[in-house]
């Protein structure tokens, strides 16, 4: 089974927004973006679509949801500043259900949670620093075990596209 864990897609500057950062929604680059995270995991056999209840992270993963016929799941777990424990409690509980699930979240939580499977030992080292806006971890699941992960940067998935 997989995990996707997907970083949203660009927002435009937080200084720039007048109104709560959770309403503040993709620019132009980052509804690519979204195209191209639809595109890259499209095909896949995806379950289940939690985010984030920031509106950047939902309009990430509804391209994808509308495309493998699921709902956006919100979720306050994986919500900027919910704090990393609620995340990886999350995360976890998805790795050891059954199918596929896309996690949308923020760079203040994938890499902690990325750190915290490595720290478990539920995943063996990797370089759980990358977390572009727009970027995919691929977290191949054994077991209720990270047994691979591999990094998709933003770049890399608009020249698939």
């Amino acid at each position: 089974m997989s995990l996707y864990l997907v970083r949203h897609a660009t927002a435009g500057m937080r200084s720039g927004w007048s109104g709560s950062d959770l309403q503040r929604p993709l620019d132009a680059r980052g509804q690519a973006q979204a195209i191209d995270i639809r595109e890259a995991l499209a095909s896949e056999p995806i379950d289940r679509i939690l985010s984030s209840r920031a509106v950047r992270c939902i309009q990430t993963v509804a391209p994808l949801a509308a495309a493998v016929g699921v709902e956006v799941e919100p979720a306050d777990e994986v919500t900027e500043g919910a704090g990393f424990d609620r995340a990886f409690d999350l995360i976890a509980g998805l790795a050891e259900a059954e199918g596929d699930s896309v996690v949308c979240s923020h760079g203040d939580l994938i890499p902690a949670v990325l750190w915290r499977l490595q720290d478990a030992s539920l995943t063996d080292r990797l370089e759980w620093q990358k977390c572009a806006k727009g970027s995919i971890w691929d977290l191949d699941v054994r077991n209720g075990r990270v047994a691979g992960a591999a990094y998709r940067s933003p770049s890399r998935l608009a020249a698939r596209a």
